[in-house]
C-alpha cells in the first residue's frame, strides 16, 4: 500500500512539473515574443511599444551615447538595442578619433539602422604611395583598383587594397580612339579626352566614353586582357547617347541610339530591336527597366509623355503614368522592398513598383540635373551644381544642402566629398557630420577610401595614403 501511494504521489509530482515546465515555456516564448516585437515595461509599469536601433560603425568598437548619457546596455557599435518610440541623439565617439552624430526618430515596432558612421583618426600618418603623370584617373566599384590614364595608349592599374600598392601597364595601343604611333616612343599617343566611365560590378570592365573633335567614341575595356576591348562606336556604327551596364562584364547593355532604347549584347556583336522609342530618360534594377518617353498625344489622353516600365526579356510594356513634362525615374532596391522615384520638376515622388503605389511626395528646393542612388540604396541624392537635395530612404527625409564647390564625388558608399582650394572635406550622404581632413588635395583626381584603412588622395602628382585607422 505504500508503494502505491508513494507511485501516486510521485505521479502527481511528475505531472505537475512537466505542467510547470510546459507553461514556463510557453511564458517564456510569449515574453520573447513580446520583447521581439517591441514591447516593453516603461518606468511608469505601463506597457509600451519600442523600436530598434542597430548601429555599426568603421572603425568598430566606437562608444554610444544615447539622449546625452552612455547606453547601459548598447556600449559599443556593432550591436543592437530596443528604444522608446520618438526622437533620439545618437553620438559615437572613440578614443583618437573624431566623433560622429545624428539626430534619429525611432518608430515603434520598426527597426532603424545606422550602418554608415565612419570615425577618422585624428593624428593620421601619410606616405607617398605612387608617383603619377597621370591627367586622369577613375577608382573601380570596390574601391580596390585606380586606372590611371595618360597621353599615351599604356595606362597602369594600381591594387590599393595591398600594404604596398601594385602596379602594372594595361597596353590600350589597339583599342583607344583618337591615337597615333610616336615616331620618338613605342607606344602610341592618346590625344582625345576622356568625358565619362563607368565600371562594371566585376571590377575588371569599364564603360568609357571619349571625345576630339566633337567625335564621340564609346568602348568597353577588359583592363585584364586589353585585347577583348571593343569599340563600340565602331562595331554598331550607331550615335549613342547614353548607355549603362545590364551585368558583371559589360558584357549587356542599354543603349539609346536616335532617341531610341536598344538592348547590346557585345560578345555576339547584336543590337536589339526598338525596345522603346522616344525615350528621354531610362533606368534599371535587377531585370525591371523604368522610362519615361514620349507619346502620341489623344484627346484621352492630351500628356505627351509618359512613364513605363517592363521586364528584360519580355515584350509587354507597362505605362504607368502619363505626365505633361519630361520626368527622370530611377528604379532602386532598399533592403527587400523595390521602388520607383520620379523627379519631376522640383520634386521626386517614390512608389511602391509593385503596383505603382505613391508612398510620398516630397518638395525640393530646386529642380536636379542628375541623380544617384546609393550603393545599398539607402538614399537618392539629386543636385544640380554643388545644391544637393538627398532623400534618406531610413528615415524616409530629404536634407536638403550644399559643398562648398560644384565639383564632389563619391568617397566610399554612403560620404561624399569635395575639394576646394586644395582642401579635403567630407560629409554623410544627407550632409550631416562635416569634416575636414587634409589640405593641398588635387581637386582633379579622385579620392577613396579602401578597406576601410587607407585614405587615397592625389598631392603634386603623387598619390598620397593616409592611415584613417590605428596601424
Amino acid at each position: 500500500m505504500d508503494i502505491e501511494k508513494r507511485a501516486r504521489r510521485q505521479s502527481r509530482r511528475i505531472i505537475i512539473s512537466e505542467i510547470l515546465m510546459v507553461v514556463t515555456v510557453i511564458v517564456t516564448v510569449l515574453i520573447l515574443a513580446f520583447v521581439v516585437s517591441g514591447y516593453w515595461v516603461g518606468s511608469d509599469f505601463k506597457i509600451e511599444r519600442q523600436g530598434l536601433l542597430q548601429v555599426y560603425s568603421a572603425p568598430t568598437g566606437a562608444d554610444v551615447n544615447i539622449d546625452g548619457s552612455p547606453s547601459s546596455w548598447l556600449q559599443r557599435t556593432n550591436t543592437s538595442k530596443t528604444l522608446s518610440a520618438g526622437e533620439h541623439s545618437i553620438v559615437l565617439s572613440k578614443d583618437g578619433y573624431d566623433t560622429w552624430s545624428r539626430n534619429i526618430k525611432i518608430t515603434e515596432g520598426l527597426l532603424y539602422r545606422l550602418h554608415y558612421p565612419r570615425l577618422f583618426l585624428k593624428n593620421r600618418t601619410n606616405e607617398v604611395a605612387l608617383e603619377s603623370s597621370a591627367n586622369f584617373a577613375t577608382i573601380s566599384p570596390d574601391r580596390n583598383t585606380l586606372l590611371l590614364a595618360n597621353n599615351t595608349t599604356s595606362w597602369q592599374l594600381v591594387k590599393l587594397d595591398t600594404d604596398k600598392v601594385n602596379v602594372t601597364s594595361v597596353d590600350l595601343s589597339k583599342i583607344l580612339p583618337f591615337s597615333s604611333l610616336a615616331t620618338d616612343a613605342s607606344t602610341g599617343l592618346f590625344s582625345g579626352v576622356i568625358k565619362s566611365v563607368k565600371w562594371a560590378s566585376d571590377n575588371e570592365h569599364l564603360l568609357l566614353e571619349a571625345e576630339q573633335n566633337a567625335i564621340t567614341n564609346w568602348l568597353v575595356i577588359n583592363i585584364k586582357n586589353p585585347a577583348n576591348s571593343v569599340n563600340l562606336t565602331k562595331e554598331f556604327n550607331a550615335d549613342f547617347v547614353e548607355i549603362k551596364i545590364l551585368d558583371q562584364s559589360a558584357n549587356n547593355l542599354l543603349a539609346v541610339i536616335n532617341g531610341n532604347l536598344h538592348r547590346i549584347n557585345v560578345s555576339d556583336k547584336q543590337i536589339s530591336a526598338i525596345l522603346v522609342p522616344d525615350v528621354t530618360f531610362f533606368d534599371y534594377h535587377d531585370q525591371d527597366v523604368v522610362f519615361s518617353a514620349k507619346k502620341n498625344t489623344t484627346e484621352e489622353s492630351p500628356d505627351p509623355y509618359y512613364i513605363g516600365l517592363f521586364r528584360l526579356g519580355s515584350d509587354e510594356i507597362k505605362t504607368l503614368k502619363t505626365t505633361t513634362n519630361s520626368t527622370r525615374p530611377v528604379a532602386m532596391k532598399f533592403y527587400d522592398d523595390e521602388y520607383i522615384g520620379v523627379v519631376d520638376g522640383a520634386s521626386i515622388t517614390l512608389y511602391i513598383e509593385k503596383d505603382f503605389v505613391e508612398k510620398s511626395t516630397y518638395q525640393l528646393s530646386f529642380s536636379p540635373e542628375d541623380i544617384k542612388v546609393g550603393v545599398a540604396g539607402e538614399a537618392i541624392t539629386m543636385y544640380t551644381g554643388g545644391h544637393i537635395a538627398t532623400l534618406d530612404m531610413e528615415a524616409m527625409e530629404i536634407f536638403d544642402w550644399s559643398t562648398d564647390t560644384d565639383k564632389f564625388d563619391w568617397l566610399d558608399g554612403s560620404m561624399i566629398y569635395a575639394v576646394k582650394d586644395g582642401i579635403l572635406n567630407v560629409y554623410d550622404f544627407n550632409g550631416l557630420n562635416h569634416r575636414t581632413l587634409s589640405s593641398n588635395v588635387s581637386s582633379h583626381f579622385p579620392v577613396t577610401i579602401t578597406s576601410d584603412r587607407y585614405l587615397y588622395y592625389f598631392r603634386d602628382g603623387s598619390l598620397i595614403r593616409e592611415w584613417i585607422i590605428e596601424k
